[in-house]
């Protein structure tokens, strides 16, 4: 059953019993993080509207007010929803396993070595398409 008809509502999801969103496939903290959103898009304190006009720091800013959304989270939003191509997510474990993998690296890269490697090596503007083949390079070891 489709309980929200593909068009969840803030107003609906805050008003929806706990143990339906549970039923629903979400997990006891999945379901204080979307009532968290649903309250602070009622409130106005988080504003989607026009957001894919805004630029990656600002969503990022934006989307991160909401508690269980945190910068890679965020980061993933702009890639794989709004198609963003220069999103680098220097924090995730697959990209910097790949990046030790692919750059013949000794141990697993800190974020600043990541960004220092992309750099290096011309990934901007592009950075989610590398993100992407690092990611798929790791199925291929």
């Amino acid at each position: 059953m489709e309980y929200f008809f593909n068009n969840p509502q803030p107003e609906h999801v805050l008003s929806t019993e706990n143990a339906v969103l549970r039923s629903l496939g979400l997990s006891n903290a999945k379901v204080t993080y979307v009532k968290d959103l649903s309250q602070k898009i009622l409130s106005g304190e988080v504003k989607l509207a026009g957001i894919s006009n805004k630029s990656d720091d600002e969503i990022i800013a934006e989307l991160t007010k909401v508690k269980g959304i945190g910068i890679w989270s965020a980061q993933m939003f702009l890639m794989f929803t709004l198609g963003r191509q220069n999103i680098l997510p220097t924090a995730d474990l697959g990209i910097r396993k790949a990046v030790m993998l692919n750059y013949q690296l000794k141990k697993m890269p800190v974020e600043q070595m990541v960004k220092q490697i992309a750099k290096k090596n011309n990934w901007h503007p592009y950075c989610s398409i590398a993100s992407l083949y690092m990611w798929r390079s790791l199925d291929e070891k």
